[in-house]
């Protein structure tokens, strides 16, 4: 879907901050009725915060922004699986719709080592499409890693 690709390239702007700030490159937008209403990228070491997550950072951008936690009818595009803490946060959030680029062989939580919201045993549902704009999120991520390991990290 085109309109999915056309969001996602926000979330990878917010991904190329984290990288410039020397964050692992995730980045995520939040839109609701067409406009972006929470942006983010992962900021874990800038913040020195374990839940500093791109998602985290980008649900509680729209939250602030509707002054509501329930995030009904949007859409959260982020450039990298969710793990297991965010896919938590997407469903206390009651987001609607979660699309992502890279899929996370290592900790995926919503379609890779696991799928915490497919919604067998919740009260919200959350429809997951993964691998829109992969290649480019898979390169951010690539790029990084090489240059960590250049330098010796």
């Amino acid at each position: 879907m085109k309109k999915d690709e056309y969001w996602m390239k926000f979330a990878i702007i917010e991904a190329e901050k984290a990288f410039e700030k020397g964050e692992i490159p995730v980045g995520a937008v939040i839109v609701k009725d067409g406009k972006i209403i929470g942006r983010g990228c992962n900021l874990r070491e800038t913040l020195k915060d374990p839940t500093a997550h791109a998602e985290i950072i980008a649900i509680t951008s729209a939250a602030q922004t509707v002054q509501d936690w329930r995030l009904d009818d949007s859409t959260l595009y982020v450039t990298l699986e969710p793990c297991p803490m965010c896919a938590g946060a997407i469903l206390n959030a009651r987001i609607r719709r979660l699309v992502f680029g890279a899929y996370d062989e290592k900790y995926g939580a919503c379609s890779s080592l696991d799928n915490i919201l497919d919604g067998r045993y919740l009260n919200h549902k959350v429809i997951v499409k993964g691998g829109v704009l992969k290649d480019k999120s898979e390169y951010l991520l690539r790029q990084f890693f090489e240059i960590l390991r250049r330098n010796g990290n």
